[in-house]
């Protein structure tokens, strides 16, 4: 018998008792009994979203709610500008050209973030642009970048501001009003413990006016008509009920640690799996704005990656993520994310170092796991 740890950016480990209330019988969703459950569940999504906004939930993926963002708010030939730094900011450039929308390509290098007097100098140059695209932590790469400056570049213009935190949200701050974020994106299967299934949008008052003339043809991910249910506590079409009672339980674990002492706990853990990985003389992917939610890992030269990644979880039973794209092949990704804890991260350190051992990399065996008990001492 092997043990399983799962040290992916998504899924990521579900807790106990979030599974076993997911167990239960199924009930129907257009009944009391539901619109009560989902009414509570918004309020606890807008306390981790940390907003006042409207917050929609769909039975999709997180691309889902990011189509949604999009073709809700904008009509065909509309300007947009996409922060393309990796994999995720891509797929906006994907949903604009599917759209008919006139994207504009702000590409930032993998590995680093966005510079916010960039996004307003375009912003200057293009006063036509109706929403600008970012993420807050760009999973492909590990970068978190600054969306309270995004946010402060984009309320002073007519353009909404979209933040796909997918992957960063109670991990990485995220204040989605305090910040001047029109649209939050958000995922199951992240911070929020979940398996996946479910997508999460959160809607401004500036983003609900363009809603009212965005021409994009749209018929599931209609926002009107998710905006309108919403305040009878229901969806338009059928919701994942097993998935929301699950919500629900999740959520009240991290409204209950509260939202501080999560962001902070995900530090602590990315402080202590980097300073590990650093012990073995490995180099961070993105030195200067690593987020809390993953740490991605330049893969030592002579090492093959993607073996590295597939030993690491077929003969220890660790799942840890390879790159993606530009990266594929040269980085790894530990993630630290959601119901993760220290001892998490010592088995993660204890297996990268016993398959690096084993793929003839020189180092210390056992300095990465005393750096990391150092650190969480």
């Amino acid at each position: 018998m092997k043990k399983l740890y799962l040290m992916t950016p998504g899924p990521t480990t579900v807790p106990p008792d979030v599974l076993l209330d997911m167990a239960h019988p199924i009930f129907h969703h257009r009944t009391p009994r539901f619109k009560k459950l989902f009414g509570e569940v918004n309020e606890l999504l807008k306390q981790v979203l940390r907003t006042q906004n409207p917050v929609v939930t769909f039975a999709s993926s997180g691309t889902g709610a990011m189509e949604a963002a999009m073709v809700n708010t904008l009509s065909p030939g509309d300007k947009v500008l996409a922060i393309n730094g990796g994999k995720f900011g891509e797929r906006y450039l994907d949903i604009s050209k599917a759209y008919g929308y006139n994207v504009i390509d702000l590409q930032v290098t993998w590995g680093e973030a966005v510079d916010a007097a960039k996004v307003e100098q375009i912003l200057k140059e293009n006063p036509d642009i109706k929403a600008v695209c970012s993420t807050l932590c760009e999973t492909s790469t590990g970068v978190v970048n600054d969306i309270k400056a995004l946010g402060a570049v984009v309320e002073k213009t007519d353009a909404i501001l979209i933040t796909d935190a997918i992957s960063g949200l109670a991990a990485d701050d995220l204040r989605t009003d305090e910040w001047g974020v029109d649209m939050v994106i958000g995922g199951s299967q992240k911070g929020l413990m979940l398996p996946p299934g479910l997508a999460f949008l959160s809607v401004s008052k500036k983003a609900e006016k363009m809603i009212e003339s965005a021409k994009t043809p749209k018929f599931y991910f209609n926002l009107k008509k998710a905006l309108k249910t919403l305040t009878e506590s229901d969806t338009p079409w059928t919701p994942a009920v097993s998935l929301i009672v699950g919500l629900k339980s999740s959520l009240s674990m991290i409204v209950e640690e509260g939202m501080d002492n999560v962001i902070a706990r995900h530090a602590r853990l990315a402080n202590a799996t980097r300073l590990g990985l650093k012990a073995l003389g490995l180099k961070l992917y993105a030195p200067t704005c690593s987020a809390n939610t993953l740490t991605a890992v330049k893969v030592p030269e002579g090492i093959d990656g993607s073996l590295f990644v597939k030993k690491v979880r077929d003969d220890k039973g660790v799942t840890i993520a390879g790159g993606q794209g530009d990266a594929k092949g040269k980085i790894f990704r530990v993630s630290h994310l959601g119901y993760t804890d220290h001892f998490d991260v010592l088995i993660a350190i204890s297996a990268t170092e016993m398959v690096l051992n084993e793929l003839g990399y020189k180092f210390e065996l056992g300095a990465g796991v005393k750096a990391v008990q150092q650190a969480i001492v």
